[in-house]
């Protein structure tokens, strides 16, 4: 006779371990700030983010490490550094500067590298921290763009994206110019050179600005408070605003099987993805530590105060700031005129127009486009930038103008360290920046054209494998191995855009407005290649499977004629 032993709910429950007092406290505590703030629900919606997985996508997250590396070793250097323009007699430990009149603001910052301990290190870490996260701003915004991922509902993501583009030059700027050496001297003497170029208004600016006569009394002090207070906030604001739309309106992605608008592939956030982002910042860090500790940057003892006098080669500021001072050094002499007692410098209001012209191009570019091609459907698969050859050519042709100009702003150190003329370097780089846009467009828009073919031609032939038959009746043909369903998708997906067509109002008129429409958007699709129909698709499937040549027959070529 068998037995049966019950045990009691009550014996149940006193076999449960009890919570100590530091859990429950942290269960209260938990529980206290959920009532009142609802955060389990927004930890749970961000840890239902889907991370794509494709490494492109690293490089806004090298942006956001690299920012906090700044602030981080900003934070440190705020403790030292004395923002004042008041002149002293240095007397530290760096003897080639003993006894040479200065400011508070170099003295501090020498002090800084030579008597604090580690101080040089966090200097150099926060300067390569900062042109870090510059160029993976500049980088991400290059694929956004290259990918189309600016497209609808992205729009106000790619202007938040820019306005910190902005923001981080002005950072970075800011923060070039607080040493107060010979260097960041020069690189604000540009910048008021251009105010004041500015008819009218420019010298009211440039003295408020500086609060005088360049250098002003306390544009150091001025330039601090930017550097650490204002622009800093309205970053973090910006990127906060940005992150959320992130989050919002979900990533884009590369098309393949399984993936649509509603079905994202890629990593959640919460646990897996973050455990990688808190890997990939250390990674950041540390090479930035790697480098900060290589690699000098900025060395203000070789330069010494500010003076205008001993102007040598090399004097511009960071490189993410040179197209600016290049697009000086490339215009042409005698472009001043006098207009009624005024001095009007197109030598400097051409390049500033340039320039504001193409900050504002990059700014709009996405509603631009959007008017163009008409198309107001939502898109989250990127593109292949081949499939987009005039916004891939555009790119590149801006991509090659920036080039040139930044190029520009070391002219003299090209004359010099390749015993050139100086004249035979502005000349060169002049023609670079003029025509090289429109050849890098030319160029770029061939070669993503060609691609497509290419393409095209293996969806509908697949890959040449190097094998040689020989069919019945004698022809010898290479054998072409077919594309898995993957290959094939990700050269199928993609849409064909063609010009709109103009269609009167509703008084039977085509304004000019209209017309301007239509010639872009033939502009932008009418040279296209068609991506490949259905029934292309079926007829070279079945003269790659007949039943008479089993697979060894080469499909008939098909025209992929460019339109």
């Amino acid at each position: 006779m068998s037995s049966t032993t019950t045990t009691s709910p009550t014996t149940e429950s006193t076999n449960k371990p009890t919570p100590d007092r530091g859990s429950r406290l942290i269960n209260y505590t938990a529980n206290y700030i959920d009532e009142r703030t609802s955060i389990s629900g927004l930890v749970k919606e961000v840890g239902r983010k889907i991370f794509p997985d494709h490494w492109s996508f690293m490089l806004g997250e090298v942006a956001l490490y690299s920012f906090v590396v700044v602030l981080l070793s900003g934070t440190f250097l705020t403790f030292f550094y004395q923002a004042s323009m008041a002149e002293v007699v240095y007397n530290g430990t760096y003897v080639p500067l003993k006894g040479v009149d200065m400011s508070v603001a170099l003295q501090s910052t020498l002090n800084i590298s030579f008597e604090i301990r580690g101080g040089l290190f966090v200097r150099q870490i926060h300067h390569w921290a900062a042109l870090l996260f510059v160029a993976s701003v500049m980088l991400h915004m290059a694929r956004v763009f290259f990918t189309g991922a600016f497209r609808k509902p992205r729009e106000l993501n790619w202007v938040f994206g820019f306005v910190l583009w902005v923001l981080a030059m002005a950072e970075g700027f800011t923060g070039y110019s607080l040493p107060d050496d010979l260097l960041s001297g020069n690189g604000l003497r540009i910048i008021v050179g251009m105010i004041e170029g500015v008819p009218v208004i420019g010298v009211w600016i440039a003295y408020l600005l500086f609060g005088g006569e360049f250098p002003g009394t306390d544009i150091v002090g001025r330039l601090y408070t930017l550097h650490i207070l204002l622009l800093p906030a309205i970053l973090v604001a910006v990127l906060g605003v940005h992150l959320v739309l992130v989050v919002i309106n979900k990533h884009t992605q590369y098309a393949g099987p399984g993936k649509t608008n509603d079905n994202v592939v890629g990593v959640p956030i919460l646990p897996a993805f973050a455990a990688k982002a808190g890997g990939f910042f250390f990674i950041v860090a540390g090479i930035l530590a790697a480098i900060a500790s290589f690699f000098t940057i900025n060395p203000i003892w070789n330069y010494g105060p500010y003076d205008p006098s001993p102007v040598s080669a090399g004097t511009q500021p960071d490189w993410y700031i040179g197209f600016a001072d290049g697009a000086l050094r490339l215009v042409p002499p005698h472009w001043e005129v006098n207009w009624f007692g005024y001095t009007v410098s197109f030598n400097i209001l051409v390049p500033i127009a340039i320039l504001m012209g193409l900050i504002v191009t990059i700014f709009v570019y996405p509603f631009i486009e959007a008017w163009v091609t008409g198309d107001k459907r939502e898109h989250h698969i990127a593109d292949r930038p081949r499939n987009a050859p005039t916004r891939t050519a555009i790119g590149v042709a801006g991509i090659t103008l920036y080039g040139a100009l930044f190029t520009a702003a070391s002219s003299d150190l090209i004359a010099t360290h390749f015993m050139v003329s100086i004249n035979h370097v502005i000349h060169v780089l002049q023609a670079t920046t003029v025509l090289g846009p429109f050849v890098a467009f030319w160029i770029t828009k061939r070669v993503c054209l060609a691609l497509q073919k290419k393409d095209r031609e293996i969806v509908l032939h697949g890959y040449e494998s190097g094998r040689i038959v020989r069919l019945p009746h004698g022809e010898y043909i290479e054998v072409h191995e077919q594309l898995d369903e993957y290959e094939r998708w990700r050269l199928l997906e993609f849409n064909d855009y063609k010009p709109l067509m103009i269609r009167p109002d509703s008084r039977g008129r085509i304004t000019s407005l209209q017309k301007a429409r239509a010639r872009a958007s033939r502009f932008f699709f009418e040279d296209r290649i068609e991506p490949v129909s259905k029934n292309e698709l079926e007829a070279a499937h079945a003269a790659h499977h007949g039943p008479d040549l089993e697979g060894t027959h080469q499909a008939p070529q098909v025209g992929a004629g460019t339109r």
